[in-house]
């Protein structure tokens, strides 16, 4: 989660507790509109429980491949 805000807060120069709520706030959304089995995954993507960002690429890669587009 922090790599997404730290990515957010350079990108739009949003401080850090507005863009952690911005954060908090999407995924809270995604877990209410996705299917459960997918939603049920969000806090362990988001967390990186999931092997790391040296097995998975990155939190962002992830998200961005979720949506079809590649870093």
């Amino acid at each position: 989660m922090n790599e997404i805000i730290q990515r957010l807060t350079q990108r739009t120069g949003l401080p850090e507790d507005k863009a952690n709520a911005a954060v908090e706030t999407i995924t809270g959304y995604l877990k209410e509109k996705l299917p459960a089995p997918v939603a049920s995954q969000i806090d362990s993507l988001i967390g990186g429980e999931s092997g790391g960002e040296e097995q998975s690429g990155g939190i962002g890669a992830r998200i961005s491949s979720m949506f079809g587009k590649k870093e």
